[in-house]
C-alpha cells in the first residue's frame, strides 16, 4: 500500500478535523496550531509565509482594511453596497433604532408560578421573565464566576466554536486561546462564544437547569438509556461574549424552547412572534443571497426589544425568531429543550431547516430519532387515557397528529422539491410502520368518540391534566390503586342498605356453594345449615330492615321468596308485619313473585288454574289476565300462605333429619290446612334455568350424551337465572313490591 503523504513541520498526514494553511511560497500545508496561526486570523492574511520561507522571503503580508460595514473589509468603500449584519457600522445603527417595548409580550412571573401544570393549562406561547432564579429551581455559579474559572473547570485544551461577529463566520479555537483574547488589552476582533456545551465537564456540577426545563424535556423523559444513538446534550451552555457581539435573527435548532440566565453583564433580545406570515418571511429571508444586507426586523409588523440584565432569567417559547446583541461584556448560561406543548411548531421548524439545507452542526442532534422515541411513549399515554376514560389535552392530540404526518414523510419522502433518502435515525427496536398505524388508530378513536362535548360528558370522560413520564405514570398507577382500595374499604363499611337484587345475589352465591358440595360434605353440614338463613344474607338483612326481598332456605335450597319486612333471629325467619298498601298492581306483584319462585324451583298455582297445569312455566302465563282481586283480599291470601309455610318451618325446627321429600309431601297435602287452590308446589331445582318460549327446546328433544354435559358447572346456569331475574324486575327496580 502507498504511504500517506505527510505535511507540516510535524510530518503528519492530513487530518480533516484540524485547521491547516498553505504557504504561498513552498506550497506546503501546515497545521495552524503548529505554526501559531488561529483560524479566525487566517482570513486576514493576504500572503502567507511558513516558518521556513519566512527566513528568506520575510513575514506574511496582511490584508488592508478598506471599509467597516462589509464582511469583506477589503472591498472598496464607494458607498454602493449596503451595511451587513454584525459589522461595527451595523451595531451602531442597531443601537440607534427604536423598537416596541418587550413589556408588551413579556410575561413577568415568579419562578414558583412557572410550573408544568401552569404551562399545560395556559400554554407556552409568550416569553417569560423571572428575576429570582432560586424560585425556578435554577442553580448557577456565583456572580463573580469569571472566564478564567470556566477555563479551570472545562479545560484550556477544549476546542470550542467561536463566531467572528464582524464577518458572521464560525471558526474553532482552543478555550485557552479565547481566554487569552478576552483578557488582552486590545481586542483586534469581536469574538463571541455561544455554543460551549459543558455537560461532560466538571463545570456541569455547578449548574442545575430550571425545573420546568428538566420536567418537560423530551431528552430527559423519553430518551432511553440503551439507545444506539448518543444522547443529545443541549441543556447546559455557557455563553461568553464581549461588547458589541451580535447574533443575527434565527430560530433555535429543532424549534427548541430556550432558557437564558445572565450571570453578569447585559444582553438585548429582539423578538418576533412565530406567526405563519412571519415564519414564511423568515424562510424567504434565510434563503435569500443578500440575507446579511437586510435587517429582518424591518420585514415584519413588529419586532420587540427586550433588555435582560444581570440576575434575570428569560424563557423563550418554540419558534420565536430572535436576534441577540451583547451591549456589554457578558457571561450567560442557557439551554434548549423539546417538549409536548408545541410539537407541531417544533416539527415545522425542523422541516424548514431541511428545506434550507442547514448543516448538521447547527441542527438538533438526532432530532428524528428522538421523535420516534416520543411517538412510542405518546402511544402508551394515549392508551392509558383511553383505559381511564380520560380525554388527552387538545395540544397533545394536535401534536400527535403533526408527529404522525412527519414520521410518514420521513419514511417515504414524497416532496419532489426535496430529494432525500429514507431516515436513518429510526431506532432498531421500533417498528415504524406499525407505530404510525397504532398512533393513527388512537387518534381515530378519539375523533370518533369526541363527536361532541355532550357525548363525552355523558360517558363520564374527563380531560387528562397532562402527559406523564414513565416514572410519573407508575406513580399515578400506584395512587389509582390506593384510591380504589380505599373506596372499596369505604363501601364495605358503608351503612347504605343494599338493593333487593344484591340480597338475592348473596343468597344465590350461598346456594351455588352448597350445590357444588359433595354428598358427604352436605350431610356433615346439614345440622348447621338446616332451616337457617345464610350468614351473609342475614348480616345484610340485619343492616337493612326496610328491604322488601327476602329468601328462605331449607336443606340448602331456596323454598320461599317473599316481599315482606322482617326481623331476623338465629333460629330462622319470624314474620313481623306486611304493609297494607301496594305500589304496583296486583298482577305485577304476583308476576314478580311467581318469577322469583320459578327461579327457586317453586311454582305458584293460581286459584283460577287447574292443578294439573301447575307445572306450566311462568313465562307462558305472564300475558294472561290476572283475577280482579281487591288489594286487601290479595294481601290477606298472600299473608295466609306465608304464615302456613312459616308454621311448617317452625314445626321442622326440632327435627334435624327432615328432608326435601317431607317438605314436598307437606306442600302437596291438603290435610295440613292448606287450601287446594292456594299452594306452592315444590319442583326439583334444575341446573339449567327455565328458557324463554322463543328459546325453549322441542317437546321431545333428542337425548343428550354424557360427554355433552360432562363438566357443566351449575354455577354458570344459576348465574344466568339471576341475570334473567334482573331483567324480569327491571320495570319495577326502583319501586318496592309493598309500601
Amino acid at each position: 500500500m502507498a504511504t500517506a503523504q505527510l505535511y507540516c513541520v510535524c510530518r503528519q498526514p492530513y487530518d480533516v478535523s484540524r485547521f491547516m494553511i498553505e504557504c504561498d511560497i513552498c506550497k506546503d500545508w501546515f497545521h495552524g496550531s503548529c505554526v501559531e496561526v488561529e483560524e479566525h486570523h487566517a482570513v486576514d492574511i493576504d500572503v502567507y509565509h511558513c516558518p521556513n520561507c519566512d527566513a528568506h522571503h520575510g513575514p506574511s503580508l496582511m490584508k488592508k482594511r478598506r471599509n467597516w460595514h462589509r464582511h469583506d473589509y477589503t472591498e472598496p468603500d464607494d458607498g454602493s453596497k449596503p451595511v451587513q449584519a454584525g459589522t461595527s457600522v451595523f451595531v451602531r445603527e442597531l443601537q440607534a433604532r427604536t423598537f416596541p417595548s418587550g413589556d408588551e409580550i413579556l410575561q413577568q412571573m415568579h419562578g414558583s408560578q412557572v410550573t408544568q401544570r401552569y404551562l399545560e393549562r395556559h400554554g407556552f406561547r409568550y416569553p417569560i421573565a423571572v428575576h429570582k432564579m432560586e424560585e425556578l429551581g435554577l442553580r448557577l455559579p456565583p456572580p463573580d464566576f469569571s472566564v478564567k474559572d470556566v477555563e479551570r473547570y472545562v479545560g484550556g485544551d477544549k476546542v470550542i466554536d467561536v463566531i467572528d461577529v464582524a464577518r458572521q463566520a464560525d471558526s474553532k479555537m482552543k478555550l485557552s486561546a479565547f481566554v487569552k483574547y478576552y483578557y488582552s488589552p486590545q481586542r483586534p476582533k469581536v469574538l463571541n462564544v455561544i455554543s460551549l456545551e459543558f455537560s461532560d465537564t466538571k463545570m456541569s456540577e455547578l449548574v442545575v437547569v430550571p425545573d420546568i426545563a428538566q420536567k418537560m424535556s423530551w431528552v430527559e423523559n423519553y430518551w432511553p438509556d440503551d439507545s444506539y444513538f448518543p444522547k443529545p446534550f443541549v441543556q447546559k451552555y455557557c455563553l461568553m461574549g464581549v461588547k458589541d457581539s451580535y447574533t443575527d435573527f434565527h430560530i433555535d435548532f429543532g424549534g427548541t424552547s430556550v432558557w437564558y440566565h445572565v450571570l453578569w453583564g447585559e444582553k438585548v433580545f429582539y423578538l418576533i412572534k412565530p406567526t405563519p406570515a412571519n415564519l414564511a418571511l423568515y424562510e424567504e429571508w434565510s434563503s435569500s443571497p443578500n440575507q446579511s444586507e437586510v435587517f429582518f426586523g424591518e420585514k415584519v409588523d413588529k419586532c420587540y426589544k427586550c433588555v435582560v440584565r444581570q440576575g434575570t432569567t428569560l424563557l423563550i417559547p418554540t419558534g420565536w425568531i430572535h436576534a441577540v446583541l451583547t451591549s456589554q461584556d457578558c457571561m450567560a448560561f442557557g439551554g434548549n429543550f423539546l417538549h409536548n406543548l408545541n410539537i407541531g411548531m417544533q416539527l415545522r421548524c425542523y422541516e424548514m431547516e431541511r428545506r434550507l439545507k442547514t448543516p448538521d452542526l447547527f441542527k438538533f442532534p438526532y432530532f428524528e430519532a428522538i421523535c420516534w422515541y416520543v411517538a412510542k411513549n405518546l402511544l402508551e399515554t394515549l392508551k392509558e387515557s383511553r383505559d381511564d376514560n380520560c380525554l388527552p389535552p387538545v395540544y397533545l392530540i394536535k401534536g400527535v397528529k403533526a408527529l404522525i404526518t412527519a414520521l410518514r414523510n420521513w419514511l417515504t419522502p414524497a416532496v419532489k422539491e426535496v430529494v432525500t433518502e429514507p431516515s436513518s435515525e429510526v431506532p432498531d427496536h421500533i417498528r415504524p410502520s406499525h407505530l404510525i398505524k397504532m398512533l393513527t388508530k388512537e387518534i381515530q378513536y378519539l375523533e370518533n368518540g369526541n363527536c361532541g362535548s355532550k357525548l363525552m360528558k355523558s360517558q363520564g370522560i374527563s380531560a387528562c391534566p397532562s402527559t406523564r413520564s414513565a416514572h410519573e405514570r407508575r406513580s399515578h398507577a400506584r395512587r389509582t390503586a390506593r384510591r380504589l382500595r380505599d373506596q372499596d374499604h369505604h363501601h364495605s363499611h358503608s351503612p347504605k342498605a343494599p338493593s333487593n337484587l344484591d340480597i338475592f345475589e348473596q343468597h344465590t352465591q350461598e346456594v351455588l356453594k352448597r350445590l357444588e358440595m359433595g354428598p358427604n360434605e352436605e350431610d356433615a353440614s346439614l345440622n348447621l345449615k338446616f332451616n337457617k338463613v345464610s350468614t351473609a344474607s342475614a348480616a345484610v338483612a340485619e343492616r337493612s330492615l326496610d328491604n322488601d326481598l327476602r329468601l328462605v332456605l331449607c336443606n340448602g335450597r331456596i323454598i320461599r321468596v317473599v316481599c315482606v319486612c322482617v326481623c331476623l333471629k338465629c333460629t330462622g325467619l319470624k314474620l313481623n308485619h306486611i304493609c297494607s298498601e301496594s305500589a304496583t298492581s296486583p298482577s305485577t306483584e304476583e308476576d314478580a313473585i311467581q318469577g322469583m319462585l320459578s327461579m327457586a324451583g317453586l311454582l305458584y298455582s293460581h286459584p283460577s288454574e287447574d292443578p294439573s297445569s301447575s307445572q306450566e312455566s311462568w313465562w307462558s302465563r305472564t300475558n294472561r289476565p290476572s283475577p280482579d282481586y281487591s288489594k286487601r283480599e290479595h294481601h290477606a291470601k298472600l299473608k295466609h300462605r306465608i304464615q302456613e309455610h312459616k308454621n311448617f318451618m317452625d314445626s321442622q325446627g326440632s327435627g334435624s333429619n327432615s328432608s326435601s321429600e317431607a317438605w314436598s309431601s307437606h306442600t302437596h297435602s291438603p290435610a295440613h290446612g292448606e287450601s287446594p287452590t292456594l299452594g306452592y308446589q315444590y319442583c326439583e331445582t334444575s341446573l339449567s334455568p327455565p328458557l324463554h318460549p322463543s328459546k325453549r327446546p322441542a317437546s321431545n328433544p333428542p337425548p343428550i350424551s354424557n360427554q355433552a354435559t360432562k363438566g357443566k358447572r351449575p354455577k354458570k346456569g344459576m348465574a344466568t337465572a339471576k341475570q334473567r331475574l334482573g331483567k324480569i324486575l327491571k320495570l319495577s327496580r326502583h319501586k318496592p313490591f309493598f309500601v
